[in-house]
C-alpha cells in the first residue's frame, strides 16, 4: 500500500471509532508498529489532533471534535485546490459558481489550521480582474509560495523585501507595503505601495523574487482606486498595448459570446459581420488569441500584427509538412 493511501486508510480508522490499540491498527494497515507511529507523526504534522495512550491498554485516537474527513494536502495542493474553486465560483465555468463556493467552505472547515490560515489569507487578499483587460490564459506563471507569503503580508500589513526583475531584465531591490493581489488570466498582479519610490505600484509576481516579511506592521493606507483589480485595470490601460481591429465574418453576438470580449470591443456590421477592437500585452499573444478563433476574418490593423500572422502560418505549415527520407 503507498504510504499517502496508507495514511488516509489510518486516518479514516481514527474516525470511524473512538480509539485504536496499536497492535490493531498495525493488523488492519498490515505494517510495523514502527510505521504507525512514524505515520501518526506525519497526521499530527499535517494538524490532524490526534492523541495517543501509553500503557499496555493504550492506543491511538482523534481528539474530541475533530471528525474530520480525510484529507491530506501539503501547502501548495491546498492553495492549488483553493485558487481552482474561486475561479470556478467566479463564473468561468457556467453553472458551477454555486456549488464552487459550497466546495470551498468545506475546504477550509477541514484543512488542518497551519494551511487554513494560508488559504484564507489568499482568499482576503484576492480581487479578480474581469473583463478586456483580464489577460492572457497562458504565459509565465506565479509560484504557489511566493502567493502565499504575499497574501499573508496583505493580511497582516506588513512590510516586504523581494527582488523585482523590470520589463527591460534589470532586476532592483524593493520595499512595499502590500494591498492586495489580483489575478488576471494566469498572470497574478501585486498593488503595493512602493516605499522606495514613494507611490503605489503594481508588480507582476512571475517577475517577484525571494520575498522576505520584514517583521514591520503598516497601518492601511487609502488605495487610490476602488479596489485592487480596478488599480490594476488602470494600471495596465496606461501601459502600451497592441489595439488590433479584425472584420469577423460572424454575428456580432456569436463572436462576443465564443470569444468571451465586452460589449464594447465588438461592432456590428451586419446581421453576419462584425469589427473586433481589442487590445493585449503583445503581438504575439494577439495573433494567437485571434487564431483561435476559429472564425473567417481579415487584419485590418496594425500591419505588424498581419506580419506576425503570416510568421505563425509559415511555422504551422512547416510543422505540418511532412519530410520525405532521404534516399539511402
Amino acid at each position: 500500500m503507498p504510504p499517502s493511501e496508507r495514511l488516509l486508510r489510518l486516518l479514516s480508522l481514527l474516525q470511524a471509532r473512538r480509539e485504536w490499540s496499536g497492535p490493531e491498527l498495525c493488523r488492519r494497515l498490515g505494517v510495523s508498529a514502527r510505521t504507525v507511529r512514524r505515520d501518526i507523526g506525519r497526521l499530527r504534522d499535517l494538524g490532524y489532533p490526534v492523541h495517543a495512550t501509553p500503557g499496555a491498554a493504550g492506543g491511538y485516537g482523534l481528539a474530541a471534535g475533530a471528525a474530520m474527513p480525510p484529507l491530506l494536502l501539503d501547502d501548495e495542493e491546498a492553495v492549488a485546490i483553493a485558487v481552482g474553486l474561486r475561479s470556478a465560483a467566479g463564473g468561468a465555468v457556467e453553472g458551477i459558481g454555486e456549488a464552487s463556493v459550497r466546495a470551498l467552505a468545506k475546504l477550509e472547515q477541514v484543512l488542518p489550521a497551519r494551511l487554513r490560515r494560508r488559504v484564507t489569507a489568499l482568499h482576503t487578499a484576492t480581487t479578480p480582474l474581469d473583463g478586456p483587460l483580464a489577460g492572457p490564459p497562458a504565459g509565465p506563471r506565479a509560484d504557489p509560495r511566493t502567493l502565499t507569503v504575499l497574501a499573508a503580508a496583505c493580511r497582516d500589513r506588513e512590510r516586504l523585501r523581494f527582488t523585482y526583475r523590470g520589463a527591460d531584465g534589470a532586476e532592483s531591490a524593493r520595499v512595499a507595503e502590500p494591498y492586495g493581489l489580483v489575478p488576471a488570466g494566469r498572470r497574478w498582479y501585486l498593488v503595493a505601495f512602493d516605499t522606495g519610490r514613494g507611490g503605489w505600484r503594481t508588480f507582476r509576481v512571475d517577475r517577484l523574487t525571494d520575498p522576505h516579511p520584514t517583521g514591520v506592521r503598516v497601518p492601511p493606507r487609502e488605495l487610490p482606486a476602488a479596489d485592487p483589480a480596478a488599480f490594476v485595470a488602470r494600471s495596465r490601460a496606461r501601459s502600451p498595448q497592441v489595439r488590433a481591429v479584425l472584420r469577423v465574418h460572424a454575428p456580432a453576438a456569436e463572436l462576443a459570446d465564443r470569444f468571451r470580449v465586452s460589449e464594447t470591443e465588438v461592432e456590428a456590421v451586419d446581421e453576419h459581420t462584425c469589427v473586433l477592437r481589442t487590445t493585449a500585452d503583445s503581438l504575439e499573444w494577439t495573433a494567437l488569441r485571434i487564431a483561435y478563433l476559429d472564425l473567417d476574418f481579415e487584419v485590418e490593423g496594425p500591419p505588424e500584427l498581419a506580419d506576425r500572422l503570416t510568421a505563425m502560418a509559415a511555422r504551422l505549415t512547416r510543422a505540418t509538412t511532412r519530410t520525405e527520407p532521404r534516399p539511402g
